[in-house]
């Protein structure tokens, strides 16, 4: 059997994807709290680099069951209530962690949030293809990539005015917005059956050795990409940077993401097949972790770290759209839910090793020793490509 990719990349995409789109761009706006969860835990409660890295990868632990159960749900209750209560959750647990009195009770908050944080995504993402012609699929998650990555310009900007006036005070404004997006969901989509009646036998795709080899691939970029996100404010940190430009320079990767989505179909290197397309992807990121090991060893500053953002965000405006339109084309309309929970489970475990590889590589060595270790994989993952497209594209 051989499974065809089509590139898309210029259909239009249904109403009701854009109300999904407009939502998770919402949420975006205080989604970039977790990078700091360590920062707060080490500057807010004392904790010792690796309690905080234990800490965080408890979080990430706890967000396994959290996808597999909101997959479940959303058979249950249906897409919107599953995204509405996940949502919800996740701004309870924001609430907590930010007025948690000591570290045990920040300890159980991040748990919390952990097992509400992945609830939403499953159905989310299955709505999404749900709600869009199979043509057009590439599209509409190209286009979840360009509004997030704008909603994360303001993110940046609102992240560096409050890291300035208190870490917690990201979690409320996270808890915030989480709220905001459940409401837009709420009252913007229609709530649809609970579940879909389907002839046949339902697939298994822990059997499909094609989503299993963009699984093995998919979690080792996740967890670079979330070795990059909370590592980022530890190695200013470490290096005596303000922590105002960890925001300010999750700004300027979310312009320059969304910069790239207007020139990304004149590049010679974003045409092709797409596992061509994140062969360029995982290029870029290697380079840019490798120009941040250099800013970090020679003269680690806010500024010397600009050049790397933007080029690792080049890598990543291809590396966070792509393999979704991969594994949603992999799926019939029956499993393609079940399909993309599956996926995501690498952002679950990627969730769970980051904080204790981010930690541990910086207190044994330096942030240098970090970026370095986060390009030699992504430049792996480049050479992998070509082996991974094999094996999705022929059963």
């Amino acid at each position: 059997m051989t499974v065809e990719i089509r590139d898309t990349s210029h259909q239009l995409v249904s109403r009701e994807a854009r109300i999904l789109i407009a939502a998770r761009a919402v949420d975006r706006l205080g989604g970039f709290t977790m990078g700091f969860l360590p920062v707060l835990l080490v500057a807010g409660y004392g904790a010792s680099l690796r309690s905080a890295g234990l800490v965080a990868a408890g979080f990430g632990l706890a967000t396994i069951p959290s996808r597999l159960l909101g997959g479940r749900l959303s058979d249950v209750i249906g897409s919107r209530a599953t995204i509405v209560l996940g949502l919800t959750g996740c701004a309870v647990a924001q609430l907590c962690l930010a007025v948690a009195p000591d570290l045990a009770a920040a300890a159980g908050a991040a748990a919390l949030l952990g097992l509400c944080f992945e609830i939403y995504e499953p159905p989310s993402q299955a709505l999404l293809a749900e709600v869009t012609a199979p043509e057009a699929r590439v599209a509409a998650y190209s286009a979840l990539g360009a509004a997030i990555a704008a909603a994360g310009v303001l993110a940046g900007v609102l992240a560096a005015l409050l890291a300035g006036v208190g870490v917690r005070w990201l979690f409320v404004a996270d808890a915030a917005t989480c709220l905001a997006c459940a409401m837009v969901v709420r009252y913007g989509l229609p709530a649809g059956p609970p579940a879909r009646d389907h002839a046949g036998p339902a697939a298994n795709p822990w059997r499909d050795r094609r989503l299993l080899a963009m699984l093995a691939s998919g979690t080792a970029f996740a967890v670079v990409y979330l070795v990059m996100l909370g590592g980022l404010p530890l190695a200013l940190r470490s290096g005596g940077v303000s922590l105002g430009w960890s925001g300010a320079l999750l700004a300027v990767g979310a312009v320059t993401v969304v910069a790239g989505q207007w020139v990304r179909s004149w590049l010679p290197a974003l045409k092709g097949t797409p596992f061509v397309r994140m062969r360029s992807g995982y290029l870029l990121l290697a380079v840019g972790l490798g120009l941040a090991a250099v800013v970090a060893v020679l003269h680690p500053s806010g500024p010397a770290y600009v050049p790397p953002v933007v080029v690792w965000s080049l890598g990543s405006l291809v590396l966070l759209g792509e393999p979704f339109g991969v594994v949603a084309d992999l799926a019939g309309e029956r499993d393609r839910g079940r399909y993309l929970a599956a996926y995501g489970v690498s952002w679950g475990l990627a969730a769970t090793a980051a904080p204790v590889v981010a930690t541990t590589l910086l207190s044994l060595g330096t942030a240098g020793a970090m970026w370095l270790a986060c390009a030699l994989v992504a430049a792996g993952l480049a050479l992998a490509q070509d082996r991974v497209g094999a094996v999705v594209t022929r059963q």
